[in-house]
């Protein structure tokens, strides 16, 4: 267990992220769960490297990191969770309780079971005319994949990299493709772990997939 136990407050910003699973704003955070990360409590988990948070605007956006979801479930699974009062905390402590167990029954990480939500399925999807085909842009993405990985072995491309070599393919139908990606086995796209050392371009790549922008491409084999 961490020598420093974290308050309930700051245990109660790192278990609402983790439902969130993607980047969300003081102001979110504030309307869905009469939270807000800010002060000290922002502070501190920045210092401990458990969330990323920056500013936009007027308003800090906040991301639980790597490091933030090892600890909450090293936290879950070891019972250091600080103590609530009341029917409302009777609530928390059971549930608190039973998601460890069921981890460990499933054999899962907290990350599989908090995810975004994905984005609605259109009913009939068409492609406009003259638009390239979704095999044909997806075999694009591939191509310039390839061009851009680590020579001998797959790697994390970013997307402002990748998405100059598509050929002028309108962005709406590349982002198309890249949500039916990653739903593929050898496919991943995650966010940049780092929000600090995005650039606007890197910013202005992302394909937002369930509210969370992901700026980074990973191809492997099937």
């Amino acid at each position: 267990m961490p020598e420093k136990a974290l308050s309930l407050p700051e245990f109660t910003a790192l278990l609402v992220l983790a439902v969130e699973a993607r980047e969300v704003s003081n102001t979110e955070l504030k309307e869905r769960h009469r939270l807000t990360i800010d002060g000290s409590k922002r502070r501190r988990l920045n210092e401990l490297r458990l969330v990323d948070s920056r500013r936009e605007g007027r308003a800090y956006l906040h991301l639980l990191t790597d490091a933030g979801w090892a600890r909450l479930q090293e936290d879950l699974r070891a019972g250091a969770v600080p103590p609530q009062t009341g029917s409302s905390g009777a609530i928390a402590r059971a549930l608190l309780d039973w998601l460890p167990r069921y981890l460990r029954r499933t054999d899962q990480r907290l990350a599989d079971v908090f995810q975004p939500d994905e984005p609605a399925e259109p009913t009939e999807p068409t492609e406009p005319a003259g638009s390239a085909g979704s095999a044909d842009v997806e075999e694009r993405i591939r191509r310039a994949y390839a061009g851009l990985a680590v020579p001998g072995g797959a790697g994390w491309v970013s997307l402002a990299k990748l998405r100059p070599l598509l050929g002028g393919v309108p962005r709406a139908e590349v982002d198309a493709a890249l949500v039916r990606m990653e739903r593929l086995p050898d496919v991943d796209l995650v966010p940049e772990s780092n929000q600090k050392t995005l650039t606007p371009e890197d910013r202005e790549a992302a394909v937002v997939i369930g509210n969370q922008a992901k700026h980074l491409l990973w191809i492997g084999a099937a």
